[in-house]
């Protein structure tokens, strides 16, 4: 309990560790290549989901007034409108992470 632990050894093993970490590199991520893939499925969802809940809305005010299809064709365009809308943003905002990314590592070269 009162021994003191080898400082050689630990020294060694902190060399032999940092050695092992500057060979190893810099990790890649494995779902880095799907990115692009889940970016895409999310604006298409964004797109589905705008459609969905304008048409949702639009036929609930139909049924409600009792009214011709009139409410749930201009909901539906509205939120085409909206799901546009964000799916352009979301592709906005990994456009803006991709061009961060590519200097970030032009940065490091």
């Amino acid at each position: 309990m009162g021994s003191e632990p080898d400082k050689e050894g630990l020294d060694a093993l902190n060399d032999r560790i940092a050695a092992l970490k500057e060979n190893q590199g810099p990790k890649a991520r494995a779902d880095e290549h799907y990115s692009a893939a889940n970016q895409g499925w999310r604006m298409v969802t964004e797109l589905v989901a705008g459609l969905g809940i304008g048409f949702a809305i639009g036929y609930g005010l139909d049924y409600a007034f009792g009214t011709l299809p009139l409410f749930m064709l201009i909901f539906t365009l509205l939120g085409f409108a909206a799901g546009i809308n964000v799916m352009m943003r979301t592709a906005k905002e990994f456009g803006e992470g991709q061009a961060a990314e590519a200097a970030r590592n032009k940065k490091d070269e």
